[in-house]
């Protein structure tokens, strides 16, 4: 079993195994991760998702055993394409996808698995977390998004640092340059990520899944582009039950209730 879920009201916490989480992306457990985080944000009741580790490893990335054994067997292209092929469409729909989406980092993110927590919207990291490209010392350029996702939280020249440096961030460290959002001690790390999720679980599914395609657009796009993507969402939203109760609630000095 490579995940455990637990729900907290509208919040699913999903734990990786102490085996996954040391070599989470080998196939199987690549396709174990895809499909259960996918059948959550499918489940309209599930708000937003924490996703967590186990031990001293949140994700550490690829199963590093497998590549050998698939170069040894000529089949590493593949595996890798495989693997890629699993991943990638599962970041799209997580930066896309109106569920909330935070990672709490209680250990190593690396490879694959770093770029699993720059996905989310959001990371709380314990101070035992480690941030890590781990890509350059395997030969490899970086995956997993991270050559996107990064730069747009701690800048392009930041991000190059890190990656041609072969750094490896600590949980202060990775805060302090505006990778992680909040550091806190170990057991309060799931509660808090919880919280949070739940806080801006909170708002209408329109607010949140257009949010988060208007922010990752703004940085790739001319002003006009993304004046017409906004007007768009917003008619789309306007016509919502969702806005309905919050004009109501507003006009009835409460706060809204969105199914």
């Amino acid at each position: 079993m490579v995940l455990e879920v637990e729900h907290r009201d509208s919040v699913a916490v999903v734990t990786l195994s102490a085996e996954a989480a040391r070599n989470a992306f080998d196939s199987d457990s690549m396709s174990e991760i895809s499909a259960t985080l996918n059948d959550l944000m499918d489940n309209t009741n599930i708000r937003g998702i924490v996703l967590t580790g186990t031990g001293r490893f949140f994700c550490a990335g690829a199963d590093i055993e497998e590549f050998q054994r698939s170069i040894d067997e000529g089949i590493i292209g593949p595996l890798v394409d495989n693997l890629t092929s699993i991943l990638h469409p599962l970041q799209v729909r997580m930066r896309t996808d109106p569920t909330i989406l935070v990672a709490a980092l209680n250990g190593a993110a690396a490879g694959g698995g770093l770029g699993l927590a720059l996905a989310c919207d959001a990371r709380i990291a314990s101070p035992e977390a480690k941030l890590a490209a781990a890509f350059f010392k395997l030969g490899l350029s970086p995956d997993g998004g991270s050559t996107w996702l990064l730069p747009r939280l701690v800048g392009n020249q930041t991000a190059r640092r890190f990656f041609f440096n072969d750094e490896t961030w600590s949980g202060e460290e990775a805060l302090e340059k505006g990778a992680v959002d909040e550091v806190v001690e170990p057991d309060d790390m799931i509660d808090r990520a919880v919280q949070l999720a739940s806080d801006w679980g909170r708002w209408s599914k329109m607010s949140r899944s257009g949010t988060k395609q208007l922010l990752d657009a703004s940085t790739s796009t001319f002003f006009q582009t993304q004046l017409e993507f906004e007007q768009a969402l917003i008619i789309a939203a306007s016509q919502t039950e969702e806005f309905a109760e919050g004009v109501t609630a507003f006009l009835e000095k409460r706060e809204p209730t969105f199914d």
